[in-house]
């Protein structure tokens, strides 16, 4: 049975997504800075490029957030999981997740303050597992997909 949220956290999600997509740069620019002190995370990433293009992708462009995981397209789940095959960039795998949570929630804390109680960042810690499921998921079935 797939993995759903509590609507507490849906609707904690919900009223702060606007302020995560104000402080969308901000936000994925202190992420890659803690991320990126790992050398290794750091080469998955073109680092010039990826805040924007992550706050692009990450956070939701409208206040009516849908957090339903069946609106996650094979597409979007390729884009945001891995580089193709073809590409020399080493692949973003399952066990990257956790550095990636571990970044992005203090960063939002550095970012918005007071604003990011612990409940908040609790709803979005629940956001980003659901969303990393979907994607682990996705990308497994992807890899394993002929070519």
């Amino acid at each position: 049975m797939p993995r759903t949220l509590a609507p507490e956290t849906v609707t904690i999600v919900k009223s702060t997504a606007p302020l995560l997509v104000a402080h969308g740069v901000e936000i994925t620019t202190r992420m890659y800075e803690r991320l990126f002190v790992d050398p290794a995370i750091k080469a998955l990433f073109d680092q010039a490029a990826q805040p924007r293009a992550s706050s692009r992708v990450a956070w939701p462009r409208r206040s009516s957030l849908s957090l339903r995981t069946s609106t996650i397209s094979p597409r979007s789940a390729r884009r945001s999981s891995a580089w193709p095959a073809a590409t020399s960039k080493p692949r973003f795998l399952p066990e990257h997740y956790p550095a990636v949570a571990n970044a992005l929630l203090p960063a939002i804390r550095d970012v918005l303050g007071s604003v990011a109680s612990d409940e908040v960042l609790h709803a979005w810690a629940e956001a980003f597992w659901l969303l990393a499921d979907v994607l682990i998921a996705r990308e497994t079935s992807l890899t394993a997909e002929p070519a």
